[in-house]
């Protein structure tokens, strides 16, 4: 190569006296007064050169690209690195050239990049990205994909793309629209996800499919979640049942888990089938961390006979939590604030005293004989408190989950040494919406339990689906489903949720059309790389884990997006803005 003969990370004591040439950017300058030293970066490593001329050391700066051309010299017993695998020897050069020079002042230090605020780290993305916690993050990335495909053509799914302008589709979110400059009036969409053409794929013939597919959702940022747009790992199976897809993504996720996890604990195979209902009875979410032992029990029925007014009748539900008795004071005060902040109006506990007794405000509510029901029930030891929750119907397992959550972690019960994976099943297909109406909980083409039967004499909100969930570390995964393959339940299932026949057949023309001509049961289901990654690389935000990722309130702050567009890319797509463009 014309620049370097070798990497950054590559020189060893074989190497020794030999004449070599590296190129990357001046990490550090340590000027020992005619001597100077000089940390070289590349993607590999660093290896340190030395400098005997201060002509050419002039023009270096920090950041700067440089290809240097010098003898390999074993470095002094002293000066010797062992955090560097080139750090028993130094490269003294002869012939120094400025590749690309940073004229500028750099707005952060490269090795502090994680520190600073995230709108200067997105601006100047390409400086971050420098940043070998950053930079090892994105070759990590490129790992795992790898992987990914290579286990997945291993298990016989081909890879096919699937176009990325297609039409607008409820799959939950808001669409990403795109103005026809040759249809006048007429938008694409960009895809929420690949569904209808996947199925289309399983009624061509296809038997199996896989792709690291991209998705659009113009939905708001959350740790978890990055604006915009995201990749997963989709797939789809053709004449294949729920248990099927269930044994794929085992085998997927346990071996790419394992191989990258860093020694953690992952769940072996059958992850753990939780339902829906019981999910949110036992851990107040549908993504349930099991990593936290602690489980919410429903003690209505148990306080009905209770005269203790704040419960009557409201649903009661109570968290054991081990050892907290021990905490203090203080403990529990801070767990009050934070119940009243996520809108509880109280949160009432008791604690079991040594001699079996209960303290806590509600004690003097409970008979002798409900306090050693109790006991006997939760299994409550010394030093147990067991917290309650009590709210409306609606909210009383949401709160409960809260609660939960906190108690694991203020109480470090949470094993952060393993993977903790399970499937959410039997999804109620549907739900009301916030204007009272019939609507599709989650997926609307997946297929409902009891197909027709059910749609025909089944209170819709009582029906369940074939849609499941992959949650690792209270992490949803994926999502999927047992499709809808049968057009006459697909023209049921939509007219539950208001759609017409005709509205049906206008806007999944192509699925209905296609179900009329032999279409096979097929299933599958989108585990989401940008989570595996965040949780795989121990990160907090999804951002860490894209290199070019959207801020919180989705701007790309390093190009500029969204921008305004000229009156004339305006006119060719025929849109007019209601308010003036403003000016650049």
């Amino acid at each position: 190569m014309a620049y370097r003969t070798h990497t950054c990370n590559e020189l060893t004591l074989a190497d020794l006296n030999q004449t070599v040439s590296l190129a990357g950017w001046v990490d550090t300058i340590r000027d020992h007064g005619g001597v100077t030293f000089v940390d070289l970066r590349d993607q590999y490593g660093i290896t340190q050169t030395v400098f005997h001329d201060e002509a050419l050391v002039r023009a270096l700066h920090k950041e700067s690209v440089v290809s240097v051309t010098g003898t390999v010299v074993r470095r002094d017993a002293d000066t010797v690195n062992p955090k560097l695998a080139t750090g028993e020897l130094e490269v003294h050069v002869q012939e120094a050239t400025v590749l690309g020079s940073c004229e500028n002042t750099l707005p952060f230090d490269i090795g502090e990049s994680t520190e600073t605020r995230e709108d200067v780290r997105l601006t100047y993305r390409f400086l971050d990205l420098r940043n070998k916690k950053v930079h090892d993050n994105i070759l990590f990335r490129s790992e795992v994909v790898r992987f990914l495909r290579a286990k997945m053509e291993s298990l016989g799914f081909p890879e096919i793309n699937t176009p990325i302008l297609t039409c607008s589709s409820p799959e939950g979110a808001r669409d990403y629209i795109i103005p026809s400059r040759k249809h006048e009036g007429k938008f694409y969409a960009l895809p929420q996800a690949p569904q209808q053409f996947k199925q289309l794929l399983m009624v061509s013939g296809f038997d199996k499919y896989f792709q690291i597919a991209p998705c659009f959702r113009d939905e708001d940022a959350r740790a978890d979640r990055s604006p915009g747009e995201f990749y997963q790992l989709d797939f789809e199976m053709a004449f294949a049942t729920q248990e099927d897809v269930f044994a794929v993504a085992e085998e997927v996720l346990y071996e790419t888990f394992v191989k990258f996890g860093g020694g953690k604990a992952v769940t072996a195979a059958p992850f753990p089938r939780i339902p829906f209902e019981e999910s949110m009875r036992k851990y107040g979410t549908d993504k349930p961390d099991l990593r936290n032992p602690l489980v919410i029990e429903d003690l209505t029925d148990f306080f009905r006979d209770v005269e203790f007014k704040p419960f009557k009748g409201r649903p009661v539900r109570g968290i054991a939590t081990p050892g907290c008795g021990k905490k203090s004071k203080s403990f529990f005060e801070h767990m009050l604030e934070y119940a009243l902040s996520i809108g509880m109006k109280g949160l009432g506990y008791l604690t079991v005293l040594a001699d079996g007794s209960f303290k806590g405000p509600i004690a003097k509510f409970l008979s002798e004989e409900k306090k050693a029901a109790l006991t006997r029930m939760l299994h409550l030891a010394t030093d147990d408190t067991l917290f309650f929750i009590c709210d409306a119907p609606k909210t009383v397992d949401l709160l409960a989950g809260q609660i939960r959550t906190a108690l694991g972690e203020r109480m470090d019960l949470i094993d952060k040494n393993r993977f903790a994976m399970c499937f959410i099943t039997d999804f109620p297909m549907y739900e009301k919406n916030e204007e009272g109406k019939l609507d599709f909980t989650h997926n609307p083409f997946s297929m409902p339990q009891g197909e027709m039967d059910a749609l025909l004499h089944e209170d819709p909100l009582t029906i369940k689906a074939y849609q499941y969930d992959i949650v690792c570390n209270g992490v949803e995964l994926s999502s999927g489903a047992v499709r809808n393959h049968r057009p006459d339940v697909m023209l049921k299932a939509f007219s539950l949720a208001g759609y017409s026949a005709e509205e049906v057949e206008r806007r999944f023309g192509a699925l209905f059309r296609a179900f009329h001509y032999g279409a096979p049961p097929h299933a599958g289901m989108a585990p989401g790389i940008d989570r595996m990654l965040m949780l795989l690389k121990d990160e907090e935000n999804i951002r860490e884990v894209i290199a070019f990722p959207m801020n919180s309130n989705a701007q790309d702050m390093l190009l500029g997006a969204p921008n305004t567009v000229s009156e004339q890319q305006l006119r060719e797509v025929h849109i007019r803005l209601r308010r003036p463009i403003p000016e650049k």
